[in-house]
């Protein structure tokens, strides 16, 4: 019989086939700065644009999932769940249009500090040592990018700095709120998601009275399906294999790639401390996934 260790045993394929659902979803997520960015929605209010993006995205998202959804059923944490995601939706996507995509991303990376105190403090889920590793290195670049977005005014303002920030934490609930679901029909949480952050936008929209043209619509369609429905998905599956505080580590994949799309495709370069402070995120991923990666987790009860 394989040990549970072995790298040929079930349990451990089902720990590599979770981490690479969950860098599938990272890498799909990075996406998002090349619909937002996209010079075809400059006509609409800079003010606005995040909160119009986040409905379109939402909405289109829902209706390809919600033919698929099979087992519905009522669960107290989809409330907790669907308000950290409206939250997040509309705030990260806010955002991006205040500021840059480096930064935004960056700043949404935040996240694993949040889940950290959440599956600790208050879900009391065990945390491995070496899951501290990204952490500690992530709050350096973060730290240093924060830093510098707030003191020296270059890149953007103090309104989409905010915005990102409250848009880690919530990701950071959704997270939380995902892993504690994670026995529930997958297509149902996610439709669910986005079906409850459409419906809680849709008054302001019509509100607003913006309308996209038919190619903008034609974007906003992929932008739903293959920046959010899909890699949602693919973070349900990693987490049924992998703690939350492992998936948000692995998800900091998403703010190296995204600002690296975006300026090779629309050109925006990120300021050198956006760049110093991924150097950091990344040197904890390379010591958390490579250097430490064989070794057994110690796990420390809160």
């Amino acid at each position: 019989m394989l040990s549970p260790d072995s790298p040929n045993s079930p349990s451990r394929k089902r720990v590599v086939v979770g981490r690479l659902c969950v860098v599938g979803a990272a890498l799909l997520w990075s996406s998002s700065g090349l619909f937002a960015k996209a010079p075809l929605f400059a006509d609409w209010p800079e003010a606005q644009r995040g909160l119009l993006l986040a409905f379109w995205r939402a909405g289109f998202a829902a209706m390809v999932l919600l033919p698929a959804v099979r087992g519905v059923r009522w669960r107290a944490g989809l409330v907790p769940l669907g308000v950290c995601f409206v939250v997040m939706n509309v705030t990260f996507l806010s955002a991006m249009s205040l500021s840059t995509a480096a930064n935004t991303t960056w700043l949404q990376a935040t996240a694993p500090w949040w889940v950290f105190v959440l599956s600790t403090l208050v879900v009391r889920e065990p945390v491995a040592r070496r899951d501290l590793v990204p952490l500690a290195f992530g709050a350096a670049g973060v730290g240093l990018i924060l830093g510098f977005e707030l003191t020296s005014g270059q890149a953007g303002s103090t309104a989409g700095v905010l915005c990102g920030l409250v848009a880690g934490v919530s990701y950071a609930g959704v997270i939380v709120c995902l892993r504690r679901l994670r026995g529930e029909n997958p297509f149902w949480l996610v439709a669910a998601c986005h079906l409850a952050s459409a419906t809680a936008l849709a008054p302001c929209v019509v509100w607003l009275g913006v309308w996209p043209s038919a190619w903008q619509l034609l974007v906003l369609v992929g932008f739903g399906v293959i920046q959010m429905a899909l890699p949602y998905l693919l973070m349900l599956h990693g987490l049924r294999a992998i703690t939350s505080q492992e998936a948000a580590g692995i998800g900091l994949v998403e703010p190296v790639v995204l600002p690296l799309w975006v300026f090779l495709v629309w050109g925006e370069t990120p300021a050198w401390w956006t760049v110093a402070g991924a150097g950091l995120i990344l040197v904890g991923l390379v010591l958390r996934y490579v250097v430490l990666a064989a070794r057994q987790p110690r796990v420390l009860h809160g």
